[in-house]
């Protein structure tokens, strides 16, 4: 699916405590150790970049950032399994770098676990470089798995 159809189909919205159950779904389908629902309170309370994507009145996606001076960092972005592959994903971060650019953001960063192929691929297609590693970032069954960092200009 084409970002075009992605925009006229999707809502790229500011996340509310409304919107936490649903997120949490989401969470709570794809991670093996998923944020706790505080996390996500907190975030919105702390006015971090807490974003959702909206199709047809369901949460399909979300993404929560930092954003410190001119630097953005993605702590979570996450796209309910059954719309995955399908360009949500690309949009959800391009309707973030449009949005950060507003906010004179200059880089953005995150973090992805290497073996995250879908996702790296995703990250990767819209811009974004590794520039380092976090050693025994990510808590797997048998102890931790790294993380690379991931970096993008947005202010190009």
């Amino acid at each position: 699916m084409s970002s075009l159809q992605n925009s006229l189909l999707t809502d790229y919205t500011s996340m509310d405590k409304i919107h936490v159950n649903d997120v949490l779904s989401i969470e709570y389908e794809s991670y093996n150790y998923p944020w706790p629902e505080k996390i996500f309170y907190d975030c919105i309370d702390n006015n971090y970049l807490c974003r959702v994507l909206v199709l047809n009145s369901c949460v399909i996606g979300y993404v929560i950032s930092s954003i410190v001076l001119d630097e953005c960092h993605v702590m979570n972005l996450c796209i309910k399994k059954k719309f995955r592959s399908l360009g949500y994903g690309g949009y959800l971060l391009s309707e973030l770098h449009n949005e950060i650019k507003k906010l004179d953001c200059r880089v953005i960063f995150l973090e992805c676990r290497p073996s995250n192929a879908s996702a790296l691929s995703l990250y990767k297609n819209a811009g974004y470089n590794e520039v380092g590693l976090r050693k025994n970032y990510y808590p797997v069954s048998n102890g931790h798995e790294d993380a690379l960092i991931l970096a993008k200009y947005v202010q190009e």
